[in-house]
């Protein structure tokens, strides 16, 4: 018969990794999200702006 065995500082760590872990793909999935969205047109404008029609129009300020 085997028996596993974890202390407390094995526990910790493997929790730490799948809280680790689950923040990590949040946060690629935004990230995702954010690009997917650039792409085709629809990412929210800041507060009192305009929104976009394409990324050409995001240019910025001319130097006159």
């Amino acid at each position: 018969m085997i028996f596993g065995y974890l202390d407390p500082g094995s526990g910790s760590m493997l929790l730490q990794v799948v809280i680790g872990g689950a923040a990590g793909i949040a946060v690629a999935a935004k990230a995702l999200k954010q690009k997917y969205q650039l792409r085709r047109g629809t990412y929210p404008a800041p507060d009192g702006e305009e929104p976009a029609e394409s990324i050409e129009d995001t240019s910025l300020p001319s130097e006159s």
